[in-house]
């Protein structure tokens, strides 16, 4: 029985193999020039999109919208719009009260929590309501939920009751044979189309800003669609080998069938370039470590070459795993 070390946790397993795990295709080096550089950013695109799996067919979004409720600078009005034949995503849309004329927007992706509610204030602490602080900065923002939280969440129950619903989701979506990621994109990227249509928006300025959870879609979003011409990641980009540090189980919503050796952070980051990217790491945050975040950044800098400090950004904050939002306002105010 001494002959070898055996394990019988699933989770000390694939740590091990997180930690193992070399990429099939990394970022080329600085010595290899930037045709090369091209070169792997179009292979990289097309291992994403094979990943995320076929989209949807789009449907009319048909979306209908609540009376506004006065929130002081900002007004706050419940919207619902489809997104596929039998799904429809409920939302906050925040209008700033001095807005007259078209202008710059936010797409608001929340974390793991409440949903919508947390980061348009309804709930929490008022560092986490980084929706409201988008809209007291100019920004007509749409802040809807993701599935399996806030409205979507399913209901618990016994014997059920403390189920992670990232993960059942994941479970259902594995037999139908698609991907949670790849779902809660397709619902953002008509989030967008949502956003786009307001009469004060400038479909030519928008954002998408996101604290953990929110951090991956935005990043993914960013990557995946142009449209997105400024992103904020809160308390996410690392890499997902250093994820083996994590005592924790990473989220089922979160990842992509087969992705271990074929995609990384510093992949789909590097597909958002030449556009605007602000990276914001807590020193303290265990999830997504400053030191996986700092050497996931070092590589991008390649990707956007010498001019990058005005629309790549890394904001290496004291504290934790939170949204704080020191760089926002400038960052969005240069590139929206």
């Amino acid at each position: 029985m001494d002959k070898k070390i055996r394990n019988f946790s699933a989770w000390a397993y694939w740590s091990l193999h997180l930690a193992s795990v070399e990429l099939d295709d990394p970022i080329p080096g600085e010595h290899e020039g930037r045709d090369r550089l091209d070169e792997w950013l179009i292979r990289v695109r097309e291992r994403l999109t094979k990943l995320l799996g076929d989209q949807q067919s789009h449907v009319p979004l048909d979306a209908e919208f609540g009376e506004p409720i006065d929130c002081g600078e900002y007004t706050r009005s419940r919207v619902v719009y489809d997104t596929e034949p039998a799904m429809s995503v409920p939302a906050y849309l925040l209008v700033p009260k001095d807005r007259a004329t078209q202008g710059p927007a936010v797409l608001a992706v929340h974390g793991h929590g409440p949903g919508k509610d947390l980061i348009c204030g309804l709930t929490g602490a008022p560092f986490e309501h980084y929706a409201i602080h988008l809209a007291r900065l100019g920004y007509v923002v749409l802040a809807p939920d993701l599935r399996c939280f806030g409205e979507r969440q399913d209901p618990q129950w016994e014997p059920w009751t403390h189920k992670y619903d990232c993960d059942w989701n994941l479970v259902a979506a594995t037999m139908a044979g698609v991907s949670p990621l790849s779902q809660n994109l397709w619902d953002l990227q008509r989030s967008i189309d949502a956003l786009a249509e307001h009469p004060l928006v400038d479909s030519s300025r928008i954002g998408v800003a996101g604290l953990s959870y929110g951090g991956t879609m935005a990043l993914f979003l960013a990557a995946l669609d142009t449209r997105v011409r400024a992103a904020v990641v809160s308390g996410y980009v690392s890499s997902w080998k250093s994820a083996h540090t994590v005592p924790w189980n990473m989220c089922g919503s979160q990842v992509m069938f087969g992705q271990l050796g074929k995609i990384e952070h510093v992949d789909i980051a590097a597909l958002i370039a030449p556009r605007a990217l602000l990276v914001e790491t807590g020193e303290a945050d265990e999830l997504f470590p400053l030191l996986a975040a700092t050497q996931t950044m070092d590589s991008l800098r390649r990707v956007w070459g010498s001019a990058n400090s005005d629309v790549l950004v890394h904001a290496a904050v004291v504290g934790g795993h939170r949204w704080h939002g020191a760089m926002v306002e400038e960052f969005l105010g240069r590139n929206l």
